[in-house]
């Protein structure tokens, strides 16, 4: 499939890829042994990872060829079923499912009240939901940024409250892509984990949540029990091959020698300034000299002709008196 911006596709460089790979991990600590539903499945990728822990996943998306590309893509699980549907007439019976998954979905439709009404139908009634959506105040508002794709973007309360008619009971997690410095214990209690987010300009201050999440992450459900059934934990996708890390080392090096042509360019330029008022400064002169020498030679001619005219005069008396000797014509 080819990557529009609409749907992630594995391989897709840049950010893109850590946010979607990350939200998957992240769900599959609520689909172990489960019966899972991932809307929006999009190319499957998704779907195929929650198989590696789950009962039985269903992919459903509204793309024929994305569906089409899934079936093929992950034909060797026996655990996944990809279907056809919109997200609001999803094929399962009523309480078919532990858990659903559905990841930037929310954004991409209108209808999102009948999104949910639906997913609470096919949830059974101890199960969960793991969704996300973009903070509109981050995402959009903060950096100036519309995604085309995206029919309806929606504030920290707007979500709260349109998730509430349905699910009661939520856990908010947030998201968003940077550098870590990772200190990870080996191997470590089970679910232990520290977040400390500090600011350059004061370091001596930590908080322990992400002021500012480029996305909401939440798991709801109807009861407060279905949702605290997993302990609250700290995730951390940390990129083995430092992909992003070793782009962002490219950039600056590119913006390093950027800068330096740059210089270099900006003293050719102020070079050539200078050539071309110098130059412009010997043109001024050239003109000059030869405006003069111009008056110079109009004067000469002037007084030339001024010379040759008095000639004339002085010679006619002369020609009088030969015309006045001449003798008469025989």
């Amino acid at each position: 499939m080819e990557f529009t911006g609409e749907r992630f596709i594995p391989g897709t460089r840049g950010e893109i890829w850590v946010e979607h790979w990350h939200r998957y991990h992240f769900a599959t600590r609520f689909a172990s042994g489960q019966r899972v539903l991932d809307v929006a499945c999009g190319e499957g990728y998704g779907t195929a990872l929650l198989a590696r822990h789950a009962a039985r996943v269903t992919g459903a998306d509204l793309a024929p060829a994305a569906i089409e590309h899934a079936r093929r893509s992950y034909a060797g699980l026996a655990n996944v079923e990809f279907v056809v549907a919109p997200c609001t007439r999803l094929p399962l019976a009523d309480a078919a499912v532990d858990v659903v998954v559905s990841f930037e979905t929310l954004e991409h439709i209108d209808n999102q009240e009948e999104f949910l009404a639906e997913v609470a139908r096919v949830l059974a009634p101890d199960g969960v939901v793991v969704l996300s959506c973009p903070n509109k105040r981050e995402y959009s508002d903060r950096r100036a940024f519309a995604n085309e794709f995206h029919v309806k973007e929606l504030y920290r309360n707007e979500l709260a409250a349109l998730v509430a008619r349905q699910f009661p009971a939520v856990a908010w997690y947030g998201q968003r892509p940077s550098f870590f410095s990772v200190i990870a214990p080996e191997p470590g209690p089970a679910g232990a984990g520290d977040l400390l987010e500090v600011s350059e300009a004061n370091p001596a201050e930590a908080a322990s949540a992400l002021a500012q999440p480029l996305y909401f992450l939440l798991v709801a459900g109807r009861s407060r029990a279905a949702v605290d059934r997993l302990p609250a934990a700290l995730s951390v996708l940390s990129d083995r091959d430092e992909w992003v890390h070793r782009d962002y080392e490219k950039v600056m090096r590119d913006l390093g020698g950027a800068a330096a042509e740059r210089d270099q360019a900006q003293r050719l330029l102020a070079q050539r300034d200078g050539a071309i008022a110098a130059m412009e400064k010997d043109i001024a002169e050239l003109e000059r000299i030869a405006a003069g020498r111009a008056a110079a030679l109009a004067a000469r001619e002037r007084e030339v002709t001024r010379r040759g005219g008095l000639r004339w005069w002085l010679t006619l008396p002369l020609y009088r008196l030969r015309i006045l000797k001449r003798p008469p014509d025989a």
